[in-house]
């Protein structure tokens, strides 16, 4: 086993330089009831909550030295414990992604990789009983330092607890891939480490986490610590006693663990193929974890990690993290915040599902009262019951409170009268995609709002200056293009047309982050970044289907994306008739760039693709579909496929461009990693062109120069 204690670690502060912001441990003494010392380690880098504390070299070695000193005071009698907790409301937030991605080569990257072990795996030396007060924000490495604690508490109100390593392209490499499932079962290891990090990154509330394991106790915060120390007392003089169901016994290793593995592995490569080597090599170091010694996990974990530091794949994951972290924050062409409105109340045009879910959003994030409509009153009726429902779920699974859900519904009226919009500050229609519909139902409603309010479209494909043409002030009407599920889905494209004003623009741009989204500017085009790209690659795969490729060949010609589903998928998804009418919408715009298939327009007519089981598992492709598109003579390759779809993606992402559709190619790739679900590891959909030679043979340059590193496919 490697002997950490006879490796030089600091030269990796000399590596980093002055600028890492080092999170100091600082220690004091508290002499708890029943009169035994607990020494208390608090990580602090001095700043605010917006910066988080993070682990890096130096830190790293402050945390051992200091830990070591406690070791020897615990040696010699002076203290009966040792727990490590945070500043208010963070533990840490795990290594300094930043830093991380500056490593020169794969030995460094070891080195930092062996430090955090070095250093992690000293809470669990110091002789006497330790703990990890998880009192806020745990991330990562912050999370996997209370791992190696013997007890554990959490905060009630810690915001995210999470090991979010695998959509970055990493693995949890200082014990989280060891000790977590030793500590609380396979499956529940499993659906943090891979399945919560690739659902939109999906963090745990304290709760969570709680039943889940990974804390002993929970507490409230208003006196949390007091009740940690409390609760620690008792562990130390055996009044507690600590019982953890969920660690897994004899029989899960022998009959669950491998088993678990397996389903994981055969989902992962369903859902996202086989390209990302970050899951895959966080399965193999879990299915190892089953036996031997943590020091021997440990070390797997070295190699794995130092191996994927060094790898493209991160280079490309740290370039689309950027972009959702940073550029998020700072949107392209965003106006002044001080030029938006305040929406004190929001009207939504239609009472359908769309309406409802974006009823639904409205009235949670922002608070205040929503009011929808529909041409009568049963649909109306039946809108507001499908919110108050969603409202009682949210109840029924503890996201919110009795009294705030009681809230919620008395916040959410409908109406068959537009007069009652007359004091909304926002309004926005999700009826039918047709245009004569959405003009007449915003012409209708102008009449009774106020020349200030702001009017926003959900329009997924139509023009949204079209939409305006009937308005007496167009220059208040903005394109704001959810994607479903709304709850769930990050992206918000903000649409601006020649008309829409700053004022207009700003409000679109603040309510986007009110409602907790982040929100891309585009200009008024057809499909606008997302589904103007999804079109050329849905408007190939029916070419090729209508040229006489199966559909299994063209959903394994487009895996190497690695997209979250196939096209026959996406089909399905988005419904068949939806999807014809979106290849008509951009063939209409576009001929000569668009394909638009009579082939998909008969599968909508028939209406289903896929054949499932009566619990809506896909069975397989249905015969009687296929019927229908069969007939094609000139059959291609997967590998011809997928090259003439990438130069289709190189030649539209150009275009756009020159356009001005948004800012700059990193603006689509935050659309199509955010809307699409376009895997950080990739880098972005205009790396992604660049690497493989699609953007040199459509246009004879690169999107980015130099390119970014990352993987082909």
């Amino acid at each position: 086993m490697t002997d950490y204690s006879t490796i030089d670690f600091d030269s990796l502060v000399a590596l980093a330089g002055d600028d890492e912001v080092v999170t100091h441990s600082y220690v004091r003494d508290i002499r708890l009831a029943s009169g035994k010392t607990l020494a208390l380690l608090t990580l602090d880098n001095g700043r605010d909550h917006t910066r988080p504390n993070t682990l890096g070299a130096a830190t790293l070695l402050e945390y051992a030295a200091t830990l070591d000193a406690l070791k020897a005071r615990a040696a010699a009698g002076e203290i009966d414990a040792v727990a490590v907790t945070g500043k208010p409301f963070i533990l840490a937030a795990g290594a300094d992604l930043s830093k991380v991605a500056e490593i020169p080569d794969k030995a460094t990257a070891k080195k930092f990789v062996q430090l955090g072990h070095y250093a992690l795996a000293k809470l669990g030396e110091v002789g006497v009983p330790s703990f990890a007060f998880t009192n806020g924000l745990a991330l990562g490495g912050g999370l996997e330092i209370g791992l190696h604690a013997d007890y554990r508490t959490v905060d009630a109100s810690a915001p995210a607890l999470a090991l979010p390593e695998v959509f970055l392209g990493l693995i949890p490499g200082w014990g989280g891939a060891t000790i977590l499932p030793n500590l609380i079962g396979i499956e529940n290891a499993l659906k943090v480490v891979i399945e919560n990090p690739l659902k939109q990154n999906r963090t745990l509330k304290a709760k969570d986490a709680f039943d889940l394991g990974l804390a002993d106790a929970i507490f409230p915060s208003v006196n949390y610590l007091e009740d940690s120390l409390k609760w620690a007392d008792g562990v130390i003089n055996g009044t507690v006693k600590v019982k953890r169901p969920n660690e897994p016994g004899k029989l899960e290793r022998l009959a669950k663990w491998d088993i678990a593995i397996k389903i994981a592995r055969d989902t992962l490569a369903k859902r996202i193929g086989t390209v990302p080597q970050a899951p895959y090599a966080a399965l193999d170091l879990m299915k190892a974890a089953k036996s031997g010694t943590r020091a021997e996990g440990f070390q797997r974990e070295d190699e794995v990690l130092a191996e994927l530091i060094a790898g493209d794949q991160l280079q490309a994951s740290i370039y689309s993290f950027n972009l959702v972290q940073k550029r998020t924050k700072r949107p392209a062409g965003a106006p002044d915040k001080a030029l938006a409105k305040k929406v004190t109340k929001v009207g939504v045009l239609g009472a359908g599902y769309m309406a409802s879910q974006l009823a639904l959003l409205f009235v949670r994030r922002l608070q205040v009262p929503v009011v929808i409509t529909d041409i009568d009153q049963a649909r109306v009726d039946k809108g507001v019951a499908y919110i108050a429902g969603e409202i009682d779920a949210l109840l029924g699974k503890g996201r919110i409170s009795p009294d705030e859900a009681n809230r919620l519904k008395a916040l959410v009226t409908g109406t068959t009268d537009k007069a009652d919009f007359a004091d909304c500050d926002w309004v926005i229609e999700a009826v039918f995609e047709e245009l004569e519909i959405k003009q007449n139902v915003f012409a209708e409603v102008e009449q009774f709002i106020s020349p200030e309010a702001v009017l926003a479209t959900n329009t997924s494909s139509l023009s949204v200056e079209q939409i305006g043409s009937k308005l007496a002030h167009p220059e208040r009407l903005v394109g704001f293009h959810f994607f479903t599920p709304v709850a769930l889905m990050p992206l918000i494209e903000v649409v601006k047309t020649s008309h829409t004003d700053e004022s207009t623009l700003s409000t679109a741009m603040v309510t986007a982050k009110n409602l907790k989204k982040n929100a891309v500017i585009t200009a008024d085009t057809p499909g606008f970044v997302v589904n103007r790209l999804l079109a050329v690659l849905l408007g190939e795969a029916m070419k090729a289907v209508d040229e006489g490729t199966s559909f299994e060949t063209v959903d394994r010609a487009i895996a190497p994306l690695g997209l979250p589903m196939a096209p026959s998928a996406l089909l399905d998804l988005v419904g068949l008739k939806v999807g014809a009418h979106v290849l008509d919408t951009h063939h209409a715009a576009f001929p000569d760039r668009f394909y638009r298939s009579e082939n998909l327009h008969r599968l909508a007519e028939y209406g289903t693709l896929l054949e499932k089981d009566d619990k809506g598992k896909v069975k397989g492709f249905d015969k009687g579909a296929l019927k229908l598109v069969a007939g094609g003579k000139n059959p291609r390759t997967a590998e011809e496929i997928l090259v003439a779809l990438e130069d289709g993606l190189a030649r539209e992402v150009k275009l756009m461009l020159d356009d001005a559709v948004v800012a700059a190619p990193e603006d689509i790739d935050l659309c199509m990693i955010l809307g699409a679900g376009f895997p950080f590891q990739m880098g972005g959909v205009t790396p992604y062109l660049d690497r493989v030679g699609a953007s040199e043979r459509v246009f004879g340059g690169t999107f980015h120069n130099p390119p970014i590193r990352g993987v082909e496919a």
